[in-house]
């Protein structure tokens, strides 16, 4: 059987629309592009000032009010959307939906407004994608550089070369969050000002030693709050390019002499960017001096367009997610001819039985990797390999991969052997509950039949559904050949009825 891969979905031709929703801590944001001679041109944006981490309490509840405005702005988006098929658009969520502390009901009633699947990514994946839409627009000088993108929630830094990011990190402060945290009452002051950048420093000393060791030639805002201060500068005279620390220097004394937030008064300044300036200006403040920076460059790309130019990726099986688990296989010594034996059998399997089950090629791509991975956690322990394997995946940085692929990653590998993990399977979403249990039937027959680790070829294998019964065919006469195959098969049995598959031969 030839080894299946992943990535099969339509390729994108001229004149395709695709699209990118990114619902970030301050601001919800879509860009729409149309792809035409190999390379995509936005033909729509929308933005709207949701500030959902202003919404979020203390204990990571989400206020009505905030709820309200959020789905409020899905719904519009989801009218806008309707005319583009589902495989041309992501729609993905940063910080304030990772931090919500019981998100599924919110995140299903977005999904509902938005009428799209919504992924929710790492820090670390949202920094590869910013950087990935910064590279878009920026002139390649060859030299390595320094991206940093202050969202409503966390900050992004990145330092990457060319098309590479070489280093992701991702800070728990943002314009919206860091506002609120020092001057929530509305009042400003030298005294809270240095508390303020003493503590964002602090953060970021966990990797500065790191980064100004790596170096970088250039560095790049990429986010609004860095434009906006760019604007100011500009404008009141204070740099002629880009945004220096002396311009940011200035910005910062004349916001101090304001006193308070509503008071502040300086050319190029909105309303709405006024109530979250304090915050992002004290993370750039900090950044610059933990980081050595004194002048800063401006990208009008980021990560809607590093979306839009990962989903193109995709298409163009460019996928990174084929390389993150190449990475994680090599990494911890996988037997590749095992897991390609593993994954064949699964798919001669899928082919068979993908119709009636509905399964189509977003889960084909699941079921693919997870049988490449499926024996990572040996390189842990023998015993109990599906459970260190379901850890690693679940918990390692996997570049390309949202929260959401690695959890069904994590209990596919986590379920392939011994008793079903059912709770684990029941924290998803209701909506993938089935696709993944049949997914988790494929991937334990496929590795059953392959235990023995043998190069052995399989006979020839059939695969049915009849109501509760789940017919396997397999010759007789190999089963008898192979008694300890024919005893897992009657152990199957009682793994798979929690279930609702009653394992039959045929």
């Amino acid at each position: 059987m030839p080894h299946r891969s992943t990535g099969n979905r339509a390729a994108i031709k001229d004149g395709d629309l695709l699209a990118a929703v990114d619902l970030g801590s301050n601001s919800f944001r879509l860009v729409v592009a149309r792809y035409s001679l190999e390379q995509l041109h936005v033909v729509d944006q929308l933005r709207e000032s949701v500030r959902l981490a202003a919404g979020l309490t203390a204990t990571g509840d989400l206020m009505p009010e905030k709820r309200k405005a959020a789905l409020d702005c899905l719904s519009r988006f989801g009218q806008r959307l309707k005319a583009i098929p589902a495989e041309r658009l992501r729609a993905v969520a940063t910080h304030t939906f990772r931090r919500m502390r019981a998100p599924q009901e919110f995140h299903q009633a977005a999904e509902a407004a938005l009428g799209h699947s919504i992924e929710v990514v790492s820090g670390r994946e949202e920094a590869r994608l910013i950087y990935q839409g910064v590279i878009q627009s920026v002139h390649e000088s060859g030299r390595r550089r320094l991206v940093i993108d202050i969202g409503g929630g966390s900050t992004e830094f990145i330092i990457g070369e060319r098309d590479q990011a070489l280093e992701t990190e991702s800070v728990q402060v943002g314009c919206v969050a860091t506002t609120l945290r020092f001057f929530g009452d509305g009042r400003l002051g030298a005294k809270r000002w240095k508390q303020a950048v003493t503590e964002v420093g602090a953060e970021l000393q966990q990797f500065a030693a790191d980064y100004v060791q790596r170096g970088w030639g250039e560095v790049i805002g990429s986010s609004g709050s860095v434009k906006a201060m760019l604007r100011i500068a500009h404008e009141a005279g204070w740099c002629d390019r880009g945004l220096s620390a002396q311009a940011l220097a200035r910005m910062r004394d004349r916001v101090l002499q304001a006193g308070r937030i509503d008071d502040i008064d300086l050319p190029g300044l909105g309303a709405e960017r006024r109530q979250v300036l304090p915050g992002g200006l004290v993370i750039l403040d900090a950044a610059f001096q933990v980081l050595g920076i004194t002048q800063m460059e401006f990208s009008e790309t980021a990560m809607r367009e590093g979306v839009l130019n990962d989903l193109l990726g995709r298409a163009q099986h460019r996928d990174p997610r084929e390389a993150s688990i190449a990475a994680l296989a090599r990494r911890f010594s996988v037997d590749a001819a095992q897991a390609a034996r593993v994954e064949d059998t699964a798919f001669h399997l899928f082919d068979q039985i993908a119709s009636q089950w509905s399964l189509g090629d977003v889960e084909a791509d699941w079921l693919a990797w997870a049988a490449r991975v499926h024996e990572v956690g040996l390189a842990i322990a023998h015993s109990q390999h599906h459970v260190h394997g379901a850890y690693l995946l679940a918990h390692s940085d996997l570049p390309g991969f949202t929260r959401g692929e690695q959890q069904i990653l994590s209990i596919l590998v986590r379920c392939h052997r011994r008793q079903v993990a059912l709770q684990a399977l029941r924290s998803l979403p209701a909506r993938l509950h089935q696709p993944v249990t049949h997914l988790i039937v494929l991937l334990r027959l496929a590795a059953l039949l392959h235990r023995p680790h043998s190069s052995e070829t399989l006979p020839a294998l059939r695969l049915g559904q009849d109501g509760a019964v789940l017919a396997l065919g397999l010759s007789k006469d190999w089963l008898d050949a192979h008694p300890l195959t024919a005893m897992d098969l009657a152990q199957e049995r009682k793994y798979l009825k929690p279930l609702g598959y009653k394992l039959e031969p045929c």
